[in-house]
């Protein structure tokens, strides 16, 4: 008994909860015509997944529920459960009852459960799956499924013959991989034509972002230059800004006292001139000659004090020109003396030499003569050892025949004794093996008996095993689809981490801004406020749509980081984008009360995302004044009851705005930001329940592997007791073998020694003789030995001294090559210390020619020098006498005028000279005045072009200042540079990232494509492999069922034949199967020629022969024998109890003579309208209640 009880509640006329119990082989179920018997058969199809809503007689799955009565009200759902026994462990499952339930409802959903806990609909197809049962099995033949199948096409008809074969799992598996395969091949097609469009655009970017990387290198030098020498100008002119700076307050200071006194003197002179007018023209004109005598006077003392320190300088570089001349002269003749040293040196060598080459060539004239009378001195005494050897060998061979001789007579007397004692010893020997063989067979009796007992455990230890290796195989297949199904999350995070890296989603400005904040090109950049938050996927859209543009407004620290991003943006062309400091934001809250209180109420926006403590007063700023509730309903409630002082956002993205204006309408929840965001999350949280799982997976398919290793050791063991059993019968095999050989062997050796014994005493007496003649022989060979060995000790002394001296004259000539290797080093080395000697010595002379020249030059400026002061002195001598006379005229003028004049001339002086001071001053103060503005300017101009070239103020630029070789040089630079810019053409700066972010994509899809390229290899592979184990499942089961078709036509029809007959055996799972039969006394027909009845009988005979080649645990038959006659019904009933025995029958029925062979009896019928009832009568039971055989 397999199938125990079927409990339906609620499932099309069974509203009540029905159980049927299942306890004999064969259940009867009847009833008229409508009274619900057939919905038995629906309920057990329905619980096993059936999924066809025409295969349980119905428009829609909505119909197999209770749709009531006039007196009944109709269901809300349905159920059936089915209770299979599983004490012989059918199912892989360890409880010894599976109960299979199913449940829907009328709103279309669909619940399963196996021992009460939840399953899919595919744990419930992979339970019964080759099985027989299911709703692609062969336990339920409903009604019209004999006509269906026999009706049908013979390539429609494979699905019951590849159940039967149990290979519906395989094909299963061949599906799911194909699809699998399907998508892979679609994914690669879509990776390809990526990776085509990406292929487009890799090269001219790869271009563009060369030649713009070269731009930046240049571009960076070129600032580098360019600022380093603006800013060496700028230190200049600020150094010399100063030094004019201070000469300029100077200048103005002296020009204040030179007009103060200036004054005062003109006071003087006015008092003065009007009584001196007419005496100081004349005074003026004696002054103004003896000044200008005076002046020409100082010019001719400069001109000879210049060339007197001219001369004293000339005088001073001869002075150090001789010392260094001295010098050079002196290391000149110190080199001399060493090359005259080392060429001295040289020479010894060469003699020494020559020396050593003629020792050397003495010694191996000596050794020559040595060798060539210790070689003759060798020959003899080798001759002189052959001859010794041979009378030596002659001795010892005549010795040995002696000694042989003498030895066999010992021998053969010892021999004599040990063959008497060997044949009493043969004797004893024989009766203890005669023994050890009778011992040894009863052993062998008792190692064939254990070798037998091994046979049946290894047979034992194998069926354990192949349990194993199955559920070995199916854990594995777990793990596989575990790891592939993380390898599908992995990726998919992947591509989404990737979206989120490459700012999909977000304007140009803010990809421009983060790729520039993230190469450290931008500083204090946090990030886009979209990147900033997370939000659960409950509150998204409302985050979304309350946060709006603002997703995208930019986080940075200060508002200096911010003007730096837009001047980035500007000079980019990037668009534009907001900017949110921290240093200056502020949040802001709602103080409205009682919100939380409201219907409807989620939460204020600003609490409902998560987010780092920084950026609070960011997320206040922009959520913490807008409310989120349930729907929109609530929120007109909520304004309307708070005047529209707020924001409102419904959870579906719907806006109530302050003041009381509506924005809505529809919107994605898949498509934003933070949608996203939260997709991540619930990939990587699925990712680790996935791990999870295949953690234990890899746990199961471990300890699978372990109990099959054990199984395999346990089997090993098995067979390694078999094979010392099986070793052990052959060792006592041989030994019986051995004993057989050993017993004739000892009785041949007895005969054997008995014949060697009486030769031994024979040989004895001939041996005597030949003892004398051997003796003499040895006499004659020793003493001719003797005389050979005096000569060869005449030989060897000879020999020695020989050797002795040609050893004395190898080491000696050693030593004397060692010499000259070290003679030769030392002249090598000599040589090239002369060459570099000489060349310092050429070096050396020339600088001393070159003094020697520059002396003379100097000894020549220094004599024109002192010619040259001579001359300006006497000069200066002639013009003082003029002045002398000029100031005695003066004087004799000075005399006349008396003191007036005196204090005229004084007044006049002082007049002049205070004149030309402030005139000079006035001068100098309006020269500072303009070189400090000219300076200015310069700054000024330096320090714009830094900031319109490159932004920078002067202590930004100072940072970058490098030290410069020299300016001229770095000018130079500057030009090369600006020209192989202006060479490199148009720039796009942007191509670096664009390529690097496209070069980036291209490589993670190529690797991508190789992954999918191995996926598809391995999927092809599996698919073979699948294909190649139902190619051999199904042609072998096929001949099983084709023989068991044979013989159960046979039985049933009480004659005739039958077969099954492949359409094309060379694409066995793809070709139809003809089903031919020839009832008794008739001829051999396809189905389609036979009458109605014949056809379902031999349908019939087709299930019954599935039936006995693979029983399933029940089978459930609805009115399959209606078409039958009475006899055939009777045969069909015997044969089906004759089967009962492996297979539980259910069987829905109008026919007595199906009644008749059943155990129990369930009668259907339908007391209330539209609902049926079910009535038990159990035949045995009542059987023997009335004594009926």
């Amino acid at each position: 008994m397999y199938l125990k009880a079927l409990e339906i509640q609620g499932f099309k006329s069974f509203p009540d909860k029905t159980v049927l119990d299942f306890g004999e082989d064969i259940t009867a179920i009847v009833g008229p015509n409508g009274s619900g018997k057939s919905n038995i058969s629906d309920a057990i199809r329905w619980v096993m997944g059936e999924q066809n809503s025409r295969q349980l007689r119905g428009a829609k799955m909505e119909d197999v529920i209770f749709g009531g009565t006039e007196k009944r009200r109709q269901m809300g759902f349905a159920q059936v459960t089915l209770v299979i026994d599983n004490t012989e462990h059918i199912f892989n499952r360890d409880e010894a009852e599976v109960a299979v339930t199913r449940r829907y409802y009328r709103s279309g959903e669909s619940e399963y459960y196996i021992n009460r806990q939840s399953v899919r609909l595919k744990d419930v197809n992979e339970l019964f799956m080759d099985t027989g049962m299911g709703r692609e099995g062969y336990s339920i033949i409903g009604q019209g499924k004999i006509d269906e199948i026999l009706s049908v096409r013979s390539d429609d008809r494979r699905e019951v013959f590849e159940e039967a074969a149990g290979i519906s799992k395989f094909r299963h598996r061949k599906e799911e991989s194909e699809r699998k395969l399907q998508r892979t091949e679609e994914n690669l097609v879509r990776i390809n034509d990526k990776i085509a469009e990406l292929e487009l655009q890799v090269e001219p970017l790869r271009k563009q972002a060369e030649t713009a990387k070269k731009y930046l290198v240049l571009h960076d030098e070129l600032r580098t230059l360019e600022i380093s020498v603006w800013l060496e100008n700028l230190q200049k002119l600020k150094g010399d800004r100063l030094k004019l700076q201070t000469d300029f307050e100077t200048a103005r200071a002296d020009q204040k006292k030179a007009q103060a006194e200036l004054d005062e003197v003109y006071t003087q002179a006015e008092d003065c001139a009007r009584l001196m007018h007419e005496n100081d023209c004349a005074a003026e004109e004696r002054r103004t000659r003896i000044s200008a005598l005076e002046s020409a006077i100082g010019e001719h003392e400069s001109a000879a004090a210049v060339a007197r320190t001219t001369a004293a300088h000339h005088a001073e570089t001869i002075g150090r020109m001789e010392r260094e001349m001295s010098e050079s002269r002196s290391r000149t003749a110190s080199l001399q003396e060493q090359m005259q040293a080392l060429s001295r040196r040289v020479e010894e060598i060469d003699a020494s030499a020559r020396t050593l080459e003629e020792e050397v060539t003495a010694l191996l004239a000596q050794m020559r003569g040595s060798t060539n009378s210790g070689d003759a001195a060798a020959a003899r005494l080798e001759e002189l050892r052959r001859r010794e050897a041979h009378e030596v060998a002659g001795a010892a061979q005549a010795r040995a025949e002696l000694s042989a001789i003498t030895a066999g007579a010992d021998e053969i007397a010892q021999r004599t004794a040990e063959l008497t004692e060997e044949l009493t010893r043969g004797e004893d020997k024989l009766a203890a093996a005669q023994k050890e063989a009778a011992e040894n067979e009863k052993e062998l009796l008792a190692a064939r008996e254990e070798e037998q007992a091994a046979s049946n455990i290894i047979g034992g230890h194998s069926l354990k095993m192949e349990g194993r290796q199955k559920r070995a195989r199916e854990s594995l297949e777990q793990k596989n689809q575990l790891s592939l199904q993380e390898k599908t999350l992995s990726d998919r995070i992947h591509l989404l981490s990737e979206m989120e890296k490459e700012y999909e989603g977000f304007s140009k400005a803010v990809k421009i801004v983060m790729r520039a904040a993230e190469a450290r090109t931008l500083a204090g950049v946090h990030g886009p406020v979209g990147n900033l938050i997370h939000a659960d996927r409950d509150c998204s859209v409302a985050i979304e749509i309350a946060l709006g543009s603002a997703l995208q407004h930019i986080v940075v620290d200060t508002k200096n980081d911010g003007k730096n991003a837009i001047g980035l943006l500007k000079q980019r062309d990037g668009g534009r984008a907001t900017f949110l400091p921290l240093d200056t934001i502020r949040g802001r809250s709602l103080r409205e009360s009682g919100l939380e209180n409201e219907y409807g109420f989620v939460g204020i926006a600003s609490e409902l995302v998560r987010y780092e403590d920084r950026y609070s007063g960011i997320i206040g700023n922009l959520l913490g004044t807008t409310v989120v509730v349930e729907d929109l309903d609530c929120g007109i409630r909520m304004a309307k009851r708070h005047d529209n002082r707020f924001r409102i956002v419904t959870l579906d993205g719907q806006v109530i705005n302050a003041g009381g204006s509506m924005t809505g309408g529809s919107v994605s929840r898949s498509a934003g930001i933070l949608s996203r965001s939260g997709e991540l999350e619930q990939l990587h949280k699925k990712l680790s329940k996935v791990r999870g799982q295949l953690q234990d997976a890899s746990l199961v398919a471990e300890s699978a592997n372990r109990e099959l290793q054990k199984a395999q050791y346990e089997l090993e063991v098995a067979r390694e007791q078999q094979r010392q059993a099986n070793d052990r019968v052959l060792t006592l095999e041989g030994r019986k073998n051995h004993f057989d050989i050993l017993l004739d062997s000892l009785r041949h050796q007895s005969e054997s020694l008995c014949i060697q014994r009486e030769n031994l005493r024979k040989r004895s007496t001939d041996d005597v003789g030949r003892m004398d003649t051997i003796r003499q022989t040895i006499a004659d060979y020793e003493a001719r030995a003797e005389a050979v060995r005096q000569e060869m000790a005449r030989q060897q002394q000879t020999q020695a001294d020989s050797r002795q001296e040609l050893s004395r004259l190898t080491a000696m000539l050693t030593e004397k090559k060692a010499e000259q290797a070290a003679l030769s080093a030392e002249e090598e080395s000599a040589r090239r210390s002369m060459e570099d000697l000489d060349r310092l010595r050429e070096s050396l002379e020339g600088e001393h020619t070159d003094r020697e020249t520059l002396r003379r030059q100097m000894e020549q400026s220094m004599a024109m020098a002192r010619a040259e002061e001579q001359r300006q002195m006497q000069a200066a001598e002639e013009l003082r006498a003029g002045i002398e006379e000029h100031r005695q005229a003066l004087q004799k003028l000075s005399e006349e005028k008396l003191a007036l004049e005196l204090r005229r001339n004084q007044t006049d002086r002082l007049s002049r000279a205070c004149n030309d001071t402030l005139l000079n001053c006035e001068r100098e103060v309006t020269r500072l005045e303009g070189k400090l503005n000219s300076s200015a300017m310069e700054e000024k101009q330096i320090l714009d072009k830094l900031w319109e070239r490159y932004e920078l103020s002067h202590s930004d630029a100072r940072q970058l200042r490098v030290e410069l070789e020299s300016i001229p040089k770095a000018v130079r630079r500057i030009a090369e540079l600006n020209r192989e810019i202006k060479n490199l053409g148009p720039i796009n700066i942007g191509a670096i990232e664009e390529f690097d972010r496209v070069n980036t994509r291209y490589t993670y899809l190529s690797d991508q494509r190789n992954d999918v390229e191995k996926a598809k290899e391995e999927l092809v592979g599996i698919i073979e492999e699948i294909t190649r184990q139902m190619t051999e499942i199904f042609a072998t089961q096929f001949e099983i069922l084709k023989q068991s078709f044979q013989e159960t036509f046979l039985e049933l029809f009480g004659g005739g034949r039958a077969t099954l007959e492949l359409e094309d055996e060379n694409d066995i799972l793809r070709c139809g199967i003809e089903i031919k039969a020839q009832p008794p006394g008739k001829q051999l027909k396809t189905l389609s020629l036979l009458s109605g009845g014949e056809k379902a009988f031999v349908a019939i005979a087709l299930y019954f022969a599935i039936l006995k080649v693979h029983p399933t645990p029940f089978c459930v038959m609805d009115e399959i024998e209606a078409a039958l006659d009475e006899s055939n019904v009777v045969r069909f009933a015997r044969y089906m109890r004759r089967i009962a025995g492996k297979t539980q029958f259910i069987v829905i029925t109008h026919r007595r003579g199906t009644m008749e062979e059943a155990d129990v009896l369930y009668g259907i019928t339908m007391q209330e309208r539209g609902v049926s009832t079910v009535l038990t009568a159990n035949l045995n039971e009542l059987s023997k209640e009335m004594k009926i055989k």
